[in-house]
């Protein structure tokens, strides 16, 4: 994986975890004809303990992803300071009020998906004079349900974003219908990004992270695989 993730130790249930899904990312990755440097692992740890998170940061863990802004402010800011080079990724959705927070504590921002979410991006970004990464997410499966742009709408939002707003749009997203084989949305995904010439693909989590990688993931989100279930809410 990229090199920027650090060596695992063993040691804890976390750290065996990271080891064994980062074996199976290389493996899926060699079957595929990939560098499996290539393919950077997004650990998500949201609603997770802070000691499971800390496991994951001792085992050498430094790419994490989050769902919801306010935990994130609550437990990012120290752990950043105590870990400079963790990199942290939104990848829920996105409040267009929340922007100033998000541009502030977060290096990619991987749900951008509406015209008005990417104003307010955009304008905090010039304020901040900070420029964190953006991906698209694109509704493959077109679900009334579901966040993203629709992939016939993805080219023309993509443009939008970097001609009129400016913002470094890097790359897509998608989350699969979970009753769907994920091949054909992560195929498409992949078509959209070779047609807009963008290098990073967000797809796969803990369930079809290695198919992710067979169609050219360059990022895969997991959470159960190296965390276990999320604690329940009390």
């Amino acid at each position: 994986m990229a090199d920027d993730q650090g060596q695992v130790e063993t040691g804890t249930p976390v750290a065996d975890h990271l080891i064994q899904v980062r074996e199976t990312i290389a493996e899926a990755a060699k079957a595929a004809g990939r560098n499996p440097e290539d393919v950077t692992l997004v650990a998500v740890s949201k609603a997770q303990p802070d000691e499971r998170v800390l496991a994951a940061l001792e085992a050498g863990q430094r790419v994490f992803g989050e769902n919801y802004v306010q935990p994130a402010l609550a437990r990012w800011p120290h752990l950043k300071e105590r870990y400079p080079d963790v990199r942290l990724h939104m990848i829920g959705a996105i409040q267009s009020r929340k922007a100033k927070d998000v541009v502030g504590l977060f290096d990619m921002l991987e749900t951008i998906d509406r015209e008005k979410l990417a104003r307010a991006i955009a304008k905090e970004m010039a304020a901040l004079d900070r420029w964190p990464a953006c991906l698209i997410q694109v509704n493959t499966g077109e679900e009334p349900q579901k966040a993203g742009v629709h992939p016939r709408d993805a080219d023309a939002f993509v443009a939008f974003c970097r001609d009129e707003l400016s913002l470094p749009v890097k790359g897509l997203m998608c989350v699969p219908p979970v009753d769907d084989e994920p091949a054909m949305h992560f195929a498409l995904l992949a078509k959209i990004a070779r047609r807009n010439d963008l290098q990073i693909l967000s797809m796969g989590m803990s369930a079809d992270f290695e198919v992710g990688v067979q169609f050219g993931a360059t990022h895969v989100r997991v959470g159960s695989a190296i965390f276990g279930a999320r604690a329940p809410k009390s």
